[in-house]
């Protein structure tokens, strides 16, 4: 091999540096952009199932939310990540609530624009954020999303135990309409699964589960459930933490079809639900009270799982969230003997309870335990919730059920780093 003398070797040298160069002014500058880059966390959340809910075509739907964190910039998002349809939004609009069910106060409203244009299409399977608007919010305040849906999305994919009015007009953008004349209510959340604001140093929790994290049993239209009671909690110490609630009603850890109502699975939406939240910190998870009651009330008895396949999913779950740097707080099991809804209880099916629950207390996977158990069962019969906190079907808590879940959660272990 030849060798280079003293000024080829000076001059391959001086190459190399200049080549080089231009990469570290970029990487400085990346830097600032950074630096300089808006922080969003999430402020609020609702989960879709799978397309289960009605056709929509040529309607303005009009849901109000309460955001769990305030910011000086708000946007939305929408999705169509269980649609079948291509979603067309010809029209969105944001602002504050009016004195009546499904109105706003018009001096408020402000449209929203997805890459600078007033509609967008969202495609089967896929999410879109809104660009940002400049609205200073505070943390409990309630803002009202209009949508316009321009086209037919085929069976829409709703969140459908949304414990809130969503009101739909007759036909037509009506975004911009005080009131919509001649509309409809559901109780449904339709395409709107998350709100963000702009909030410097906050983080999220995510409250991941299913009926009893989504609010069944609570009181509609009055935030009863227990991330609302968490939040208020929060707000009321001034600390800098959204509650985005992934709940959806009837959902299982490892299995969702034939049920679609109550899916896709705790496994198959993790991502979409906890991992893809901005700023989220922590995760409490309460799941497979339904992998255990489901099967024998929906006779589906090859879906029954063993104690050690249901733990095997929390830790999956959980080594998914640590792999992002979330904290996983585990949640145990409310009681449920003797619930309304034929052959969800079984004395089986208690002892599989049992079995998770003490693997949850004592798991060194997640990294702490909120004890709902111990909560709400009544000391002389502990396979039963307490009859002051039973919401009447003895599975679900009540109003002040959901209110003595969401006080006695240490906040110490939930904002611990």
């Amino acid at each position: 091999m030849k060798r280079l003398g003293l000024a080829a070797s000076q001059t391959a040298i001086a190459f190399v540096l200049l080549s080089v160069a231009p990469l570290a002014v970029r990487s400085d500058a990346s830097a600032q952009d950074i630096a300089a880059a808006p922080h969003w966390v999430g402020s609020w959340g609702a989960s879709p199932a799978f397309p289960n809910g009605p056709e929509i075509t040529n309607r303005t739907i009009r849901q109000v939310v309460r955001l769990s964190l305030g910011g000086h910039a708000v946007r939305i998002r929408l999705s169509n990540e269980m649609g079948t349809s291509p979603l067309v939004i010809g029209a969105a609009h944001i602002a504050r609530p009016g004195a009546t069910v499904g109105s706003i106060d018009p001096s408020t409203d402000r449209a929203l624009t997805f890459a600078g244009q007033t509609s967008v299409t969202v495609p089967p399977g896929a999410p879109v954020l809104s660009d940002p608007v400049t609205l200073e919010t505070a943390a409990l305040d309630r803002l009202t999303v209009s949508l316009y849906v321009a086209r037919d999305t085929g069976p829409a994919a709703t969140h459908p135990l949304g414990q809130a009015t969503t009101t739909l007009s007759d036909a037509g953008d009506q975004t911009a309409l005080a009131t919509l004349p001649n509309a409809t209510t559901s109780t449904a959340r339709f395409f709107l699964s998350g709100i963000e604001v702009e909030a410097p140093g906050a983080g999220t929790i995510v409250t991941f589960g299913d009926s009893i994290t989504d609010g069944y049993g609570s009181t509609a239209d009055a935030d009863h459930r227990w991330p609302d009671v968490l939040a208020d909690r929060i707000a009321a110490g001034k600390r800098s933490l959204g509650i985005v609630n992934a709940g959806i009603s009837g959902n299982r850890v490892l299995h969702d079809l034939p049920e679609g109502t109550f899916g896709p699975s705790a496994l198959a939406r993790f991502d979409r639900d906890v991992l893809s939240v901005p700023g989220v910190k922590t995760v409490i998870v309460m799941e497979s009270i339904n992998d255990i009651g489901h099967p024998g009330s929906a006779g589906l008895a090859e879906q029954a799982v063993a104690p050690e396949e249901i733990t095997a999913g929390l830790r999956q779950l959980a080594d998914r969230a640590h792999a992002h740097g979330i904290r996983v707080l585990g949640a145990t099991l409310t009681p449920y003997g003797d619930t309304v809804f034929p052959g969800y209880y079984s004395a089986e099916g208690e002892t599989k309870r049992q079995a998770v629950n003490q693997w949850i207390r004592t798991t060194k996977t997640l990294d702490g335990v909120i004890d709902f158990d111990a909560l709400l069962r009544d000391p002389a019969r502990p396979d039963h919730l307490i009859a002051d906190y039973d919401f009447g079907d003895h599975l679900h808590p009540n109003d002040a059920g959901y209110r003595r879940m969401g006080e006695a959660i240490d906040l110490a272990t939930i904002e611990a780093h």
